[in-house]
């Protein structure tokens, strides 16, 4: 018999869009059970653990997503999920645990993790936001096939999630590297704070909250010293940011060659004798 806080709701077949390789850390047993039998009819690789499994074996498994109940890992949780979003960030990550604080899911969604849910949770509303996690991973995959972008004297590289300049790395955080790509493929466009902080957060920014402008700072540090004189994001006041590379004055770029005009040969000199 499953727990009847799982048979609420009709259970549908679900969406046949992704064949899903996923690892669960998770001891509850009625919801894990029931999560296994609607993943395997969705036709998902499933494994489960009940404590944390080393990133290095998570990197072996080839998973598209990773649901966790950091109740299970110990006082070092935020550690290990630190680590696993450094280590694999093209994994899409959906904690699903019992009571929580709000720090504790700002900071989980600060890491890197792409949703948080709490228990009591219906298996059909995990796979969905397993689902979209994967969908947009996956989507920033195909992004990273396209190549690099070129910037100024930078190179962002969405397949290593760094971007260059020369062959100096910014050294950047998941985070920043994100803020960074969206503004760069935004070129030319203000984006507003609450704009970058939904789509690179995840969720709505609360009132009050500078952790755009803060990122922001950071990132311009980064490649103030990267890439000296260079300007590459612009601050529209009360508003948000543009990004729009411009080089040093004493910079000036190629100009365009001259068209080439062709000099009609002289005319003949008649001799008169």
């Amino acid at each position: 018999m499953l727990p009847a806080a799982y048979n609420r709701c009709e259970l549908r077949s679900p969406s046949p869009q992704q064949n899903i390789r996923l690892a669960v850390i998770d001891g509850d047993t009625g919801f894990v059970t029931v999560l296994a039998k609607r993943a395997e009819t969705a036709g998902w690789q499933l494994r489960q653990g009940t404590s944390a499994i080393p990133p290095e074996e998570l990197v072996a498994m080839k998973l598209n997503a990773l649901l966790v109940d950091p109740s299970l890992l110990g006082e070092d949780g935020s550690a290990y999920l630190e680590r696993v979003c450094a280590t694999l960030p093209e994994l899409g990550i959906v904690v699903c645990t019992g009571r929580s604080t709000v720090a504790q899911r700002v900071r989980g969604l600060r890491l890197g993790i792409d949703d948080w849910i709490t228990k009591p949770c219906h298996p059909e509303e995990a796979m969905a936001r397993i689902e979209a996690a994967s969908r947009r991973h996956r989507s920033g995959r195909a992004d990273e096939e396209a190549g690099p972008l070129v910037a100024g004297e930078l190179e962002i590289r969405a397949d290593q999630f760094q971007a260059f300049a020369g062959a100096a790395s910014l050294d950047l955080t998941r985070r920043e590297f994100e803020l960074l790509q969206l503004l760069a493929e935004a070129r030319g466009q203000v984006l507003e704070r609450e704009a970058i902080y939904q789509r690179v957060w995840g969720y709505a920014m609360a009132h009050g909250d500078r952790s755009v402008d803060v990122f922001i700072r950071k990132l311009r540090q980064k490649l103030e010293r990267s890439s000296p004189g260079w300007e590459y994001i612009h601050t529209h006041f009360g508003v948000g940011y543009r990004f729009d590379p411009e080089p040093p004055a004493d910079i000036v770029p190629d100009a365009p060659p001259a068209e080439m005009s062709v000099v009609p040969p002289p005319a003949p000199v008649s001799v008169h004798r």
